[in-house]
């Protein structure tokens, strides 16, 4: 039952790493001055990452309450 609530909380830190990542690019893909096609193209594929991110620190979350639960 711990054991469930660790792998949530691997999953919790691996989805705010990825949510980290997603700023950190963001801002960089801001300051670069690329062209407005460019930059659309690039915050497009970022969404993918992002909402990946999410989900995965959701399912970290659910993880952990069933962990707590059990």
């Amino acid at each position: 039952m711990i054991s469930i609530a660790v792998a949530g909380a691997v999953l919790v830190l691996a989805g705010l790493g990825g949510l980290g990542y997603c700023i950190r690019r963001g801002y960089a893909i801001r300051g670069a001055g690329l062209p407005a096609e460019e930059i659309r193209a690039s915050l497009h594929r970022l969404i993918a990452i992002n909402l990946a991110s999410l989900g995965t620190a959701a399912l970290g979350l659910a993880l952990i309450v069933v962990g707590l639960l059990l």
